[in-house]
C-alpha cells in the first residue's frame, strides 16, 4: 500500500492552526497566559515557513493573520486597547494579499469583531457599536444568501453578543436585548451551544445592570448548566458575575464563596493579574460586608500588590481605600483613633487625581473625620468635611450616607442634638429616594446596610431623651423599610420601564468609564436626556413603587381595637419596649440587650434539639427543661414588667435583632394567648388594612420527598369542604403560582431552603425545582394568608436596619395579609398534629392568630410556630 506523504510545511501549518484552536478555547475560558503562550508558539511556527512558496502561500497568510489577529486582541488585556488596535492595523495590512474574495470577507469580519470589542473596552462605545453595525450587516446578508456555514454562524453570535454588550453601556436596552436574544436563537438553532450559553450569560448581565437580580442569576444557572454539557470547565467571568450579582442582592456569604472558588481556579491555572486583582478585591469587599476584617484586609492588600504591577490606578485606589475602611472599622470599634491613621487616610487623599477619583478622594475624607471626632478634634474634623463635595446626581447613595453621619457625628460632639437629628432625617429621606427609585423589591432589603449607622445613632440619642412617642416615631422611620411599598397593578406599557432601566445601565457605564479612565462627557449628556424622559414618564413600573408613609402612634392606637403593640428597641447593651396600648404610649427598659438575645438562641437551639419525632425519653425530659428555662428566663425579661401596661390584652410585637427568633406562644405569660409578629407598626398597619382581593379559594401544596405525615394534606383539605389539592409532578412553580394568585389560603407543604442574607432569593422546593420568594411576592392578587410547614422558611437572620428577612416575611412585604410558619425546628408528627388542629380551628371561623393560639397551647415547645403580619 503507497504512503502518502505530506510537505513539512503543511503539517507545521497544520500545527499551528490548532495552536489557534486551543489557544482560543483557552482565552475563552479565562486562561489567558496559556491562551498567549499557544498562540505565539502558533506564531512562531509560522515564522519557520517560507511565505514566498506559492503552494502555501494561501494557507499560511490566513493561518498567520488568524493568529496575530487573536493575539492582538488578547494583548490589550496587557498593554492596552491602544496596542491592541495597532496590532490589528498590521493584520488588516496582511489581508490586503488575500486573493480568495469569500475568505478574505470572512477574514475582514474578524478583524472588524475584534477592533469593535478594543474600541468598546478603549471606552469609545458608540464607535465600536459603528463597526459592529458593518460587520452584522455584512454577515446577516451572507447568511441571508445561503450561507449557513457553522463559522459564519458563529461569528455572527459573536458580534451580535459584542454589540448587544455595547449597547448595554449605552442604556440602549431595547437594542441591547434584542441582539443578545437573537444571539441565543441563533446558536440553540445551529447547535452552537456554548455560543449561546456566552450569549444567555450576557443576558444576564443585561438583567443585573437594570435590577433584575432574579433574572439574572436564572441567566447564570442556564448558562452554567450549559456551560457544563459541554465539558467540565467553567468561564471565569460567569463565576466573577454571579458573585457580583449575589452582592448587589446583599449576599455577601453566598457572593464570598462563589468569589473563593474563583480564586482557586485562576491561581491554579496561573490567571491574568487583571483577573485575580479584580476577583481578590470583590473578595474583599464581601469579606468587609459580612464582617470578616481580617480576610477583606488580606484580600484588598493582595488585590493592591497585583493591580499596582498590573498598571491600574483607579484599582489600586480602591484596593487602598478598602483597606483604610478595615482599618476605620477596627479603629472606631476599639474606641480609639490613631493619629496615624488619620494621617495615611488624609495623604491617600491628597494625592489622588481630580476629578478623576474624586469619590474616591471624598470617600477617604470622610473616614478621616469620623477619625477626628473620635479622637475629639472637632476643628480638624470640621476642615476636612469642609473639603468634602455635596453629592452630586450621580453620587453614589453610600457616600451620600456617609457624609450625612459624619456631619450628625460632628454634631452630636459638639453637642448640637436637634442638628444631629435633622441630618439623621436627611440622610434617611435620601436613602427613602432611592429606595423609592429602584423599582424592584429584590434590591430594596439590600440598601436597609446603608442606613444601620444613622438609625442606630438616632435611636441612642431620642432614647436618651426618654420620650415614648418620639422613640416610636423614630424606631418606625428607621427599621424594617423594605415593609413600606404598596403593591400596584401590573403596567403594560413597557417604555416607562425601559427608561428606568436605560438610567440604571447609563449611570454604572458612567462609573466603569470614570475607573478606566475614559471620557464620559456623551454618556453623561445620554443619562441626563434618559433621566428627564423617565421623569416624564413616571418612574414607579410594575409592582414596587409606591412608599407608604410612617405611621404615628395615634394611627395605630385608632387600629389596635382592644389590642397592644409592644415595640422592641436596643441601644448598644440597653434593651428598651415601647408600648402602645389604650390612648398611651410608655417606655419600659428591660435591662440587658444582649442577656435577652443569648436566652433567645439558647431557647432556639432546646427547641431544635427537642424537634425529633423519636427523642429518647430522658433527653427529651432534660431538652424540654432547659427549653422551659430560657422560656422563662425570656417571659421574666420581656414581657411580665409589661403586664400592667398590656393586661390581658391580644399583641402585635414588633422584635428587634435576635428576638425575632423568639416563638412567642411558647412563652409561659403567653400560652393561648393570640399574637402575632410585625416587622413594624408600619408593616402590620398595611396588613391590617388590606382587603382580601382574593376568590374564597383554599390551595393545598405537597412538595417532593416529604415524611408521610407532614406531607399528608389531604387530611387538611377535609377540615375546608373544597380545597384544591396540588402535589406530585403536577405541583410545578409554574402551576402552583397560578393556583395561589387570588387563593384565600395557601398551604405550602414543601422542603425550603432558607436564605439568611435576602429574603427574595429563599425558596421552596417543587417538583421541576425552585419556587423563589422573589416569584410570589410579584403575584398580582396574592394569598390572603399563607402556611408554611415543612420547613424553616420564617426563621430570620436580622439584617442592618432590623430588616427581618425570611421567606414568610417576604411574603409579607409581597401583600399577603397573614404567614404562619415555624421559628424552629419542629417534628414530622408535631407539625401534622399543629397543622390539623390550627386548621381545624380555622375551618370553624377563627382568626389565624386565635386559631394557632390555641393549636400551639396544646404542647407549646412542640409546636414553636408564630403568626407574622396581621392575625
Amino acid at each position: 500500500m503507497p504512503v502518502t506523504s505530506f510537505p513539512a510545511e503543511e503539517v507545521v501549518i497544520d500545527e499551528a492552526r490548532e495552536l489557534h484552536r486551543t489557544g482560543v478555547e483557552a482565552s475563552c475560558a479565562g486562561r489567558h497566559r496559556e491562551a498567549m503562550r499557544l498562540l505565539r508558539r502558533g506564531r512562531s511556527l509560522t515564522e519557520t515557513i517560507d511565505p514566498t512558496d506559492p503552494d502555501i502561500r494561501s494557507e499560511w497568510l490566513v493561518t498567520r493573520i488568524r493568529l496575530s489577529s487573536t493575539l492582538a486582541t488578547l494583548a490589550a488585556e496587557e498593554s492596552g486597547p491602544a496596542a491592541g488596535l495597532d496590532g490589528l492595523a498590521e493584520v488588516r495590512r496582511l489581508i490586503e494579499d488575500v486573493t480568495d474574495p469569500q475568505v478574505k470577507a470572512e477574514l475582514d469580519g474578524k478583524i472588524g469583531h475584534n477592533r469593535g470589542l478594543l474600541l468598546l473596552n478603549a471606552g469609545l462605545i458608540e464607535d465600536a457599536v459603528a463597526v459592529f453595525d458593518s460587520v452584522v450587516e455584512h454577515k446577516e446578508r451572507r447568511l441571508a444568501d445561503g450561507d449557513p456555514e457553522p463559522p459564519l454562524v458563529e461569528s455572527l453570535v459573536k458580534t451580535l453578543w459584542s454589540r448587544g454588550t455595547a449597547h448595554t453601556r449605552l442604556g440602549a436596552i431595547g437594542q441591547a436585548r434584542q441582539d443578545l436574544t437573537r444571539a441565543v436563537t441563533l446558536a440553540t438553532e445551529h447547535g452552537l451551544l456554548a455560543r449561546a450559553a456566552d450569549a444567555s450569560h450576557a443576558l444576564g448581565v443585561l438583567d443585573l445592570r437594570v435590577g433584575d437580580v432574579p433574572a439574572a442569576l436564572r441567566r447564570y444557572e442556564e448558562s452554567e448548566r450549559a456551560y457544563r454539557g459541554q465539558g467540565p470547565d467553567l468561564p471565569v467571568l460567569l463565576g466573577l458575575d454571579r458573585a457580583h450579582a449575589l452582592m448587589a442582592a446583599g449576599l455577601a456569604d453566598e457572593a464570598g464563596n462563589q468569589l473563593d472558588g474563583v480564586l482557586e481556579v485562576l491561581r491554579a491555572e496561573h490567571g491574568t493579574p487583571r483577573y485575580l486583582a479584580n476577583v481578590e478585591l470583590y473578595r474583599a469587599s464581601a469579606a468587609y460586608m459580612t464582617g470578616d476584617l481580617d480576610l477583606a484586609r488580606r484580600m484588598a492588600s493582595a488585590a493592591r500588590q497585583r493591580m499596582r504591577r498590573w498598571g491600574c490606578e483607579t484599582c489600586v485606589a480602591n484596593a487602598v481605600l478598602l483597606g483604610l475602611r478595615v482599618d476605620t472599622t477596627v479603629a472606631l470599634r476599639a474606641g480609639r483613633a490613631p493619629r496615624a491613621l488619620v494621617g495615611r487616610t488624609l495623604a491617600f487623599a491628597d494625592g489622588l487625581p481630580v476629578p478623576r477619583l474624586a469619590d474616591q478622594a471624598a470617600l477617604a475624607r470622610m473616614l478621616a473625620v469620623r477619625l477626628e471626632v473620635r479622637r475629639g478634634d472637632l476643628d480638624a474634623a470640621r476642615d476636612v468635611l469642609d473639603r468634602v463635595p455635596r453629592p452630586g446626581r450621580l453620587t453614589p447613595v453610600d457616600h451620600r450616607m456617609l457624609r450625612r453621619l459624619c456631619r450628625a457625628e460632628l454634631a452630636v460632639a459638639l453637642g448640637d442634638r436637634a442638628g444631629a437629628l435633622a441630618e439623621i432625617r436627611a440622610g434617611l429621606t435620601d436613602l427613602g429616594h432611592v429606595r423609592d427609585r429602584m423599582g424592584g423589591l429584590e434590591l430594596l432589603s439590600g440598601t436597609a446596610l446603608l442606613g444601620q449607622d444613622l438609625a442606630e445613632l438616632a435611636v441612642t440619642l431620642v432614647l436618651e431623651g426618654g420620650d415614648a412617642r418620639r422613640l416610636f416615631s423614630w424606631l418606625e422611620r428607621t427599621r424594617a423599610q423594605t415593609y413600606r411599598y404598596e403593591q400596584l397593578p401590573r403596567v403594560d406599557d413597557p417604555e416607562p420601564a425601559e427608561r428606568i432601566a436605560e438610567v440604571r445601565s447609563l449611570a454604572q457605564s458612567i462609573h466603569q468609564a470614570e475607573h478606566d479612565g475614559h471620557p464620559t462627557t456623551a454618556l453623561r449628556a445620554r443619562h441626563a436626556e434618559s433621566l428627564r424622559e423617565a421623569n416624564r414618564l413616571g418612574w414607579h413600573a410594575g409592582r414596587w413603587g409606591r412608599p407608604r408613609p410612617v405611621v404615628g402612634a395615634s394611627e395605630v392606637m385608632a387600629r389596635l381595637s382592644g389590642r397592644a403593640l409592644v415595640s422592641y428597641a436596643s441601644s448598644g447593651d440597653a434593651l428598651v419596649a415601647v408600648v402602645v396600648a389604650g390612648s398611651a404610649v410608655r417606655l419600659v427598659r428591660l435591662g440587658s440587650a444582649e442577656r435577652a438575645s443569648e436566652s433567645a438562641r439558647m431557647l432556639n437551639a432546646d427547641l431544635n434539639a427537642l424537634a425529633p419525632d423519636h427523642l429518647p425519653e430522658a433527653l427529651a425530659h432534660v431538652m424540654a427543661l432547659s427549653a422551659r428555662r430560657q422560656a422563662e428566663r425570656l417571659d421574666a425579661q420581656l414581657v411580665r414588667p409589661l403586664a400592667g401596661l398590656v393586661g390581658d390584652r391580644d399583641l402585635v410585637v414588633v422584635p428587634t435583632g435576635a428576638l425575632y427568633a423568639v416563638p412567642w406562644g411558647v412563652l409561659p405569660s403567653l400560652r393561648a394567648r393570640p399574637a402575632v409578629v410585625a416587622p413594624s407598626a408600619t408593616a402590620w398597619l398595611a396588613a391590617d388594612r388590606a382587603g382580601t382581593g382574593t376568590d374564597g379559594r383554599i390551595v393545598l401544596v405537597r412538595g417532593p420527598g416529604l415524611p408521610a405525615a407532614v406531607g399528608e394534606i389531604d387530611r387538611l383539605g377535609a377540615h375546608h369542604g373544597t380545597a384544591a389539592l396540588m402535589s406530585g409532578e403536577p405541583a410545578t412553580a409554574a402551576a402552583v403560582l397560578a393556583a395561589l394568585d387570588g387563593a384565600e389560603v395557601a398551604h405550602l407543604a414543601a422542603h425550603g431552603v432558607h436564605e439568611p442574607e435576602n429574603a427574595l432569593f429563599s425558596r421552596l422546593h417543587l417538583s421541576d425545582g425552585p419556587l423563589y420568594a422573589h416569584e410570589l411576592a410579584g403575584l398580582s392578587r396574592p394569598p390572603r394568608q399563607v402556611v408554611l410547614a415543612a420547613c424553616e422558611l420564617a426563621l430570620n437572620r436580622i439584617r442592618s436596619g432590623d430588616e427581618p428577612l425570611g421567606f414568610a416575611s417576604a411574603l409579607l412585604a409581597g401583600g399577603s395579609r397573614t404567614v404562619v410558619a415555624p421559628l424552629s425546628r419542629v417534628g414530622d408528627r408535631a407539625c401534622a398534629a399543629a397543622m390539623d388542629d390550627y386548621h381545624r380551628r380555622l375551618a370553624t371561623g377563627a382568626p389565624p392568630a386565635v386559631a394557632l393560639a390555641e393549636a400551639i397551647a396544646v404542647d407549646p415547645l412542640r409546636r414553636p410556630f408564630v403568626c407574622l403580619g396581621t392575625g
